[in-house]
């Protein structure tokens, strides 16, 4: 699923609303989420912050390969 800054903006809002007492958030599409707490907003948060770097780190053509290491030498 692709994430859009509107949804990353709409969760810094949500943020406030929920430290307000609110729970429920509307996403651009039309998703709607409750969240118990400020600490589940700001995992939320991080997790669109996280897709929405990925998908510029896409777009970019940058790719980051992992090496795997062993001390046998393999």
């Amino acid at each position: 699923m692709a994430y859009q800054q509107s949804d990353l903006d709409k969760l810094h809002q949500s943020l406030l609303a929920v430290a307000m007492g609110a729970q429920k958030v509307r996403f651009a599409d039309g998703r709607e989420t409750t969240f118990q707490s400020v600490e589940a907003v700001t995992a939320a948060i991080a997790v669109v912050e996280a897709q929405i770097k990925m998908q510029a780190n896409a777009a970019s053509g940058v790719l980051r390969r992992r090496v795997p290491y062993y001390r046998s030498g393999l």
